[in-house]
């Protein structure tokens, strides 16, 4: 009698635990989507310390002084280019959408990897803006290169 209770219950018991592993998701997805998230958050954080100042709460900057960061080949083109503007500053007049814009932004390059990766990933997701997330991988081979300028 408990030979043929364990029979029937074996092939249940594996029909369970098979639809039970494939409702499983992938870990990779959630982690992957929790650390844009933060880096997102941290660089909110960054942006309303250092950035803010300049280029206002909407990412909208001043007429004739701060570039805005909204819709802007700057901020959406080049990953490279925009992360050697936050290492090394930016000196010249630049023209965007019909207005000059000519304060100098000074380096900060003082601030971690982690840190410039997750601003600029917060100001290509903000403001309207939709660019892909920068990596601190992207912001350490950029920062070494420049050291070899």
């Amino acid at each position: 009698m408990k030979i043929k209770k364990i029979t029937l219950l074996l092939p249940v018991t594996l029909l369970v635990f098979n639809f039970l592993h494939a409702q499983v998701k992938p870990v990779k997805k959630v982690v992957h989507h929790q650390s844009t998230a933060a880096s997102f958050a941290r660089g909110k954080m960054v942006y309303t310390n250092i950035c803010l100042a300049c280029h206002m709460a909407d990412g909208g900057g001043v007429q004739n002084m701060n570039p805005p960061l909204t819709n802007t080949t700057y901020v959406l083109g080049s990953k490279i280019k925009l992360i050697q503007i936050v290492l090394n500053g930016f000196k010249e007049d630049v023209e965007i959408n019909g207005q000059t814009y000519q304060n100098v932004m000074t380096p900060h390059s003082d601030l971690k990897d982690r840190q410039i990766a997750d601003v600029l990933t917060y100001v290509r997701k903000s403001f309207g803006n939709k660019a892909s997330s920068v990596t601190i991988a992207e912001v350490k081979k950029t920062r070494a290169g420049n050291k070899k300028s």
